[in-house]
């Protein structure tokens, strides 16, 4: 994996998608499960195992996740996590954690991109989740990033901060871009085709690893009437970098770092 170094950090996790490994709910050999671990899937549509049928589809190294609606008006759509509900698969405390995608078009689409700590059985404590990327479709000039910090079953409360960058209208459905999100001891920081656009302090809550996901969902409040079906969201890689020294990893963001290599 040396040619995708970024930074002087090879990856510890990379799926470029040239032969999906996909799982419904319990990983074994596979890279990805297609529900979240908890059980907890949402949005206006379902969202389905892998196979024939399914929403999930390869092409010369590009997966789709397609959003559509069968004959009797239910909609199915797909979502990745890279852990199951044992912990299984791939997770780390810190790290840099970027995906390469071309979000759907249509109103009524709600693509993530998002970390979500990885959980012990009876976990009491509050757990951490970062959105790298929210998107609402019929919104297509700006997008939402966001750092929760949920109680689970303490009586803290719900806490976090949240961002809501611009961006051209129509320019991520358009094209694919790099969504990247740095998780060190002290910061959160969240890239856009390696620019920082937003830091934020890292939650002491955070104690327990993040798996990685993404999904296409629809809905969040917003009505699907004219979603159009299909409409899919294109994922080209996924990758993750523990780098030695997060600080000089940011840096070299910050001072431009090209994409990864060619393919």
């Amino acid at each position: 994996m040396a040619e995708r170094r970024l930074c002087g950090a090879a990856p510890v996790f990379d799926d470029e998608f040239d032969s999906p490994s996909l799982s419904a709910w319990t990983l074994g050999a596979a890279h990805w499960i297609t529900h979240t671990p908890w059980g907890g899937d949402f949005g206006d549509a379902r969202f389905t195992d892998p196979g024939p049928g399914s929403a999930f589809s390869a092409r010369d190294g590009v997966l789709s996740i397609t959003a559509r609606k069968d004959a009797q008006g239910h909609w199915t759509s797909g979502l990745l996590a890279s852990a199951d509900r044992d912990g299984h698969g791939f997770t780390t405390l810190y790290g840099y954690f970027e995906t390469r995608v071309k979000l759907p078009p249509g109103p009524g689409t709600w693509p993530g991109i998002w970390l979500n700590e990885s959980t012990p059985p009876n976990w009491m404590r509050p757990t951490v989740e970062v959105d790298t990327i929210e998107y609402y479709g019929q919104f297509t000039d700006a997008f939402h990033s966001t750092v929760h910090v949920w109680p689970g079953h303490s009586s803290e409360p719900h806490g976090g901060a949240t961002q809501l960058t611009s961006v051209p209208a129509h320019s991520l459905v358009d094209g694919f871009h790099t969504y990247g999100t740095l998780v060190t001891p002290r910061w959160i920081s969240f890239y856009l085709d390696h620019k920082e656009f937003w830091r934020t302090p890292t939650p002491p809550q955070h104690r327990l690893p993040f798996m990685f996901l993404v999904n296409l969902a629809l809905g969040s409040g917003w009505s699907i009437d004219r979603t159009p079906n299909p409409t899919a969201m294109q994922v080209d890689y996924v990758r993750a970098y523990r780098p030695a020294d997060p600080e000089a990893f940011a840096r070299c963001l910050a001072a431009g770092a090209p994409p990864g290599a060619p393919r």
